[in-house]
């Protein structure tokens, strides 16, 4: 007997003699895709249609095929197709209501592909009609929201979540995407929230779950009342909020990866943190490797409780990793994130890590916007080690585990970005990670200026990386400038050594710290001579560079009137102390010493006011 071969929809025999055949559902399809009603002459059209195994491919294919003018001619069979399988999604039989949303994805997915390249159709009017639209997507919604909540098969709540993702990401603005409104209407967030809360649930579609709600949030979010953020603000089980086994899988899984890429003798070290993963996996909770210490004072609840942070008396911690105090030991979701961010964020080679990467770096920027947030990572009541993990260099040693402090979790965050500028100076340079890693650290001293949060922080380590980053971008102008505008980026940093030098009364530790500063800025002043010299050679020609370059020159001023004016004073001390290079003590010594005569030798109000009273 001849053997058939299915390809597109057809069913092929093996003879040549014989013509292909085609599927049932096939031929369905193209009654579809007719200006007839399909059901006219078949009026069982409909039930038979979601009793057919779905033709994804086929389906997807008819409606690319069709340009704008087609596929408006078909519209009322569209529309009827978009009804009947939001009817099917009420039936008890499940093959028709597997059916029936695996149809809805391709009918949506090809409806709005089409839209990209033919914006003269209405995606609403076009799956459902206007007319209908109110009742059908509620009437969508609520059969989503029952197949999602209910008992049921655990494979038909994935392609429901399946099928909300396939509805919320067909265009690239999420904002852009008019259909939203009626999952706006008609809420599923309780559906969302028991998936969440259940720990069987949220293992099998947490990850859905989460990135469905992420979204979801962000839509609109600046115009208009999102009631996902609403209802999610007022949420305060604990549970429900805190995932850990939803982040345990994903981070586990990355550290798998990231193990595998690891030199031989690093191996032991992450066996061990694979290993406790595993074990944390196995009980459906993520404890964290953070340190908190014992709070000197009451600790507002507003800020932690989104960020999930849980009582020390619920910790499980895993000995081989804290051989410490229980009593001192918390668990903390940002940690793990923060861990997971220092992993991705090394390889951005890699495509995936680099989009990863950025993913990162937008979510730590929404972290340093808000003030809640804010306020949670500068209590200083509530202090952690962090251990982040730095890529290995010739130049650093690995620092040991035992001896990270106890600190704030901003700290860890400053830490991260450093980590970051200091290991991405390379020839595919990733200008937009800088660029946002930049904009974190800005946002983060914001906070501290505004709030005159004086955090012990070691400064030094972010100002010899900003300068390090300016010598770099110095040294592969030509290269950078064929790819990137890297005066953005250069702005960026010499604005962030003005808020030092402007502001860092208000928020750097002690006096001394502003001596660190000067010290550093005259130690390093060839890097700031030289960026000034680039960017006024290229302000002052006509070229497309000229008013990015300006800019840059005119944020350099403070640098060089700090720099013109402590660089002979220490030259001269030198000289006349046969001293070929000072040390850092002595050069702060200088330093205080000019600025307090500054201080005592400047002219009077009086004096000023009367020489600018004979200016013509």
């Amino acid at each position: 007997m001849a053997q058939t071969e299915k390809k597109g929809g057809l069913l092929r025999k093996s003879s040549a003699s014989k013509k292909p055949l085609k599927e049932k559902v096939v031929l369905m399809y193209d009654e579809i895709f007719t200006t007839e009603d399909p059901s006219k002459c078949n009026p069982r059209f409909w039930e038979e249609l979601f009793l057919m195994k779905v033709n994804l491919e086929y389906l997807e294919g008819k409606l690319e095929a069709l340009d704008g003018e087609e596929l408006m001619k078909i519209k009322d069979n569209i529309n009827c197709l978009f009804q009947h399988c939001i009817q099917a999604l009420g039936e008890e039989h499940p093959i028709r209501v597997v059916n029936a949303l695996q149809t809805l994805c391709a009918l949506i997915r090809g409806v709005h592909q089409k839209n990209k390249s033919t914006s003269g159709f209405d995606i609403i009017n076009m799956l459902v009609g206007f007319d209908k639209a109110e009742l059908c997507m509620k009437n969508l919604m609520e059969s989503l929201d029952s197949l999602l909540c209910a008992e049921g098969s655990e494979s038909l709540k994935s392609l429901c979540l399946k099928l909300l993702l396939c509805l919320v990401t067909v265009t690239d603005n999420i904002s852009q995407n008019t259909i939203l409104e009626y999952v706006m209407i008609n809420s599923i967030f309780e559906a969302i929230l028991q998936i969440l809360s259940s720990p069987l649930s949220r293992r099998e579609h947490g990850y859905d779950a989460v990135v469905l709600l992420a979204l979801l949030v962000n839509y609109r979010k600046y115009e208009s009342v999102n009631p996902y953020i609403v209802k999610l603000s007022i949420v305060d089980d604990e549970p429900t909020l805190n995932p850990h086994c939803f982040v345990c899988l994903f981070v586990f899984r990355l550290f798998r990866q990231y193990k595998d890429k690891e030199e031989e003798h690093q191996s032991g070290f992450f066996s061990a943190i694979t290993n406790m993963v595993m074990s944390l996996k196995e009980h459906e909770y993520h404890p964290e490797m953070g340190l908190m210490t014992a709070p000197t004072s009451p600790v507002p609840t507003t800020p932690v409780t989104p960020l999930g942070t849980t009582p020390p008396s619920s910790d499980v911690i895993s000995s081989a990793e804290l051989p410490l105090d229980a009593d001192v030991q918390t668990s903390n979701l940002l940690i793990t994130f923060l861990k997971y961010s220092s992993i991705v964020m090394q390889d951005t080679k890699d495509e995936h890590r680099l989009h990863s990467g950025k993913l990162c770096l937008i979510i730590l920027t929404c972290i340093a916007e808000d003030q809640y947030a804010n306020a949670f990572l500068h209590d200083d009541n509530m202090n952690f080690r962090v251990n982040l993990h730095r890529m290995p260099m010739r130049h650093r040693k690995k620092a040991a585990d035992k001896n990270l402090p106890c600190r704030p979790l901003v700290c860890a965050v400053l830490d991260l970005m450093v980590e970051f500028i200091v290991t991405h100076m390379m020839k595919e340079f990733p200008m937009d990670l800088y660029v946002r890693c930049i904009q974190i650290v800005h946002k983060l001293l914001c906070y501290q200026k505004k709030c005159r949060v004086r955090l012990h922080y070691t400064w030094r380590e972010l100002w010899s990386a900003l300068i390090n980053l300016l010598k770099f971008l110095m040294s592969n102008e030509t290269v950078l400038l064929a790819k990137h505008n890297i005066f953005i980026l250069a702005l960026m940093v010499v604005n962030l050594f003005n808020m030092f030098i402007t502001y860092g009364d208000t928020f750097l530790p002690t006096p001394s710290s502003y001596d660190e500063l000067y010290y550093e800025i005259i130690r390093m002043h060839q890097n700031f001579d030289n960026l000034y010299s680039m960017v006024l050679r290229l302000s002052t020609n006509a070229g497309q560079w000229k008013e990015p370059a300006s800019k840059v020159t005119h944020a350099l001023v403070n640098i060089r009137a700090i720099i013109n004016h402590f660089n002979p004073k220490i030259e001269s001390y030198a000289a006349v102390n046969h001293i070929s290079q000072l040390s850092e003590d002595q050069v702060r010594s200088i330093s205080i010493n000019v600025r307090k005569n500054l201080a005592f030798n400047t002219l009077s109000q009086e004096l000023l006011l009367k020489e600018f009273s004979t200016i013509s």
